[in-house]
């Protein structure tokens, strides 16, 4: 039997490969014979980097300016053969990296994703793939171009701070010193959400919150996204408005003005690049899941995804997750078979969380035995 594994990260607790590991162990005590393969997944956001090494890109490290101006460690990958280069936000401009306070709210950049897009181009990148989620900053990606040469300009002509706090202070963008390396490269921005860059469903106001913004501060990095959108408008004639540009703080706003970029759904971007599709073709059985399996994950991104995927090509799935509340009817439009969480088969999810690799495999066994 040719099993293949392909599970998104259980956030918090195990990784893609993490995940993925643990299953490979409940898959071999149930069937000893059957040959695995993993292939962590990714939604578009955080561990699509991880994802990209899984599946063969060479891991690189680089030294960038995190999003309150303290230097750290961002991992990103690189296809040699392909010249394809894998960021993402959270490695360099991630809300780990950063205390949510009203203060760090308003200051956040996004100067450190761009310093990995140069070295993506000193690599030799002639494709970025940059996953966004997981971000600290509301700064419409201002800060990463800016890294790249863009200037932005107050009514005096001076630059103005990094941050999206002093975004309403913009009243022109300078391009003509941006790294012209970045008009010959395609810039595909991976995104699961389909939010506009401001207003009450963008970026600050659906966001802001959870990196600290208090009410007064989520106003103004609306403003001040909504004044970059009128000032890039008015000299380029675009409207970054568009859906997905709320996603990561307002990142793909600009660079679809200024670079060959494109937004697009964060799954499909990701199967792409692991060739999920040549893997689903010579396998038997598929065993996908993620850390909470919800109403949410029944939109078709990551794990169901997977299972949609496996579905059209008539092969059977188990999801095991670290907690299940869709139910089975809804599960088995999908193709799924089974499903098991590591929370039922711990006894409470305090037990699942704390040792979640054990729980994972156990569940991945029983799964299995009860097909």
């Amino acid at each position: 039997m040719r099993i293949l594994i392909a599970p998104d990260k259980f956030k918090g607790t195990l990784t893609g490969p993490e995940a993925a590991a643990a299953m490979a162990e409940g898959v071999l005590r149930v069937y000893p014979d059957a040959v695995v393969t993993a292939l962590p997944i990714a939604d578009g956001g955080e561990g699509t980097v991880e994802a990209a090494v899984a599946a063969g890109y060479s891991e690189r490290l680089s030294t960038v300016i995190g999003p309150i101006l303290k230097p750290t460690a961002a991992i990103w990958g690189f296809n040699e053969n392909g010249k394809v280069a894998v960021i993402e936000t959270a490695q360099a401009s991630g809300y780990l990296l950063s205390e949510p306070t009203v203060e760090n709210a308003l200051r956040a950049h996004s100067y450190g994703s761009g310093q990995l897009i140069a070295a993506a181009l000193d690599a030799g990148a002639s494709e970025i793939i940059i996953g966004l989620g997981g971000s600290a900053m509301t700064d419409g990606g201002t800060g990463a171009l800016r890294a790249l040469g863009l200037k932005l300009l107050d009514v005096n002509g001076n630059l103005v701070p990094l941050g999206g706090g002093s975004l309403v202070d913009v009243v022109a963008v300078d391009a003509s010193d941006l790294d012209p390396r970045l008009a010959a490269v395609k810039v595909r921005m991976a995104v699961d959400v389909d939010n506009p860059l401001y207003g009450y469903n963008g970026a600050a106001h659906i966001f802001g919150p959870q990196k600290g913004a208090d009410a007064d501060a989520v106003e103004l990095l609306d403003a001040g996204l909504r004044n970059l959108a009128s000032v890039v408008r008015e000299a380029t004639g675009i409207d970054i408005d568009i859906p997905g540009a709320g996603a990561a703080g307002g990142f793909p706003a600009t660079f679809v003005a200024y670079a060959n970029a494109s937004v697009e759904r964060g799954f499909d971007l990701v199967a792409s690049l692991i060739d999920l599709e040549t893997a689903l073709d010579g396998s038997d059985l598929v065993i996908t899941g993620e850390g909470s399996l919800d109403a949410q994950s029944l939109s078709g991104k990551g794990p169901l995804g997977v299972a949609d995927a496996a579905h059209e090509r008539g092969i059977p799935v188990v999801v095991i997750a670290g907690r299940i509340t869709v139910t089975p009817e809804q599960l088995a439009q999908h193709g799924v078979v089974a499903a098991v969480s590591a929370t039922d088969v711990a006894g409470s999810p305090e037990a699942a969380l704390a040792d979640a690799a054990r729980y994972t495999t156990i569940a991945t066994s029983e799964a299995l035995n009860g097909i």
